[in-house]
């Protein structure tokens, strides 16, 4: 994560990112009902490979029936790269040239 970010935010941003990654957990469990459909949009990093937001939840609840969904970029979205297998329960592709807006 601090590679990703460039440098900025120091040693803290991934602790703090822990820290926003549990409490979402929290407060979203507490707001789950039962026999409903509970819909949660968050960036890749709070559940790609099954950590973050996802991981807390399960702690606390391990047979939740949880799906996450993660983008990935590539050159060839036709052909997918073996290095993306695993992130998400369903893998979305797209084209490495497309406009990002963070």
């Amino acid at each position: 994560m601090k590679a990703m970010m460039g440098g900025h935010g120091g040693d803290n941003l991934p602790k703090a990112q822990a820290i926003k990654d549990a409490t979402m957990a929290y407060f979203l469990s507490k707001n789950l009902k039962n026999n409903s459909v509970f819909i949660h949009y968050n960036g890749s990093y709070h559940s790609d490979n099954f950590d973050g937001i996802y991981w807390h939840i399960k702690q606390t609840n391990p047979k939740l029936n949880i799906k996450t969904i993660s983008i990935v970029e590539q050159q060839n979205v036709k052909k997918f790269n073996k290095e993306n297998k695993g992130l998400a329960n369903f893998i979305i592709v797209v084209d490495e040239s497309m406009t990002k807006t963070y």
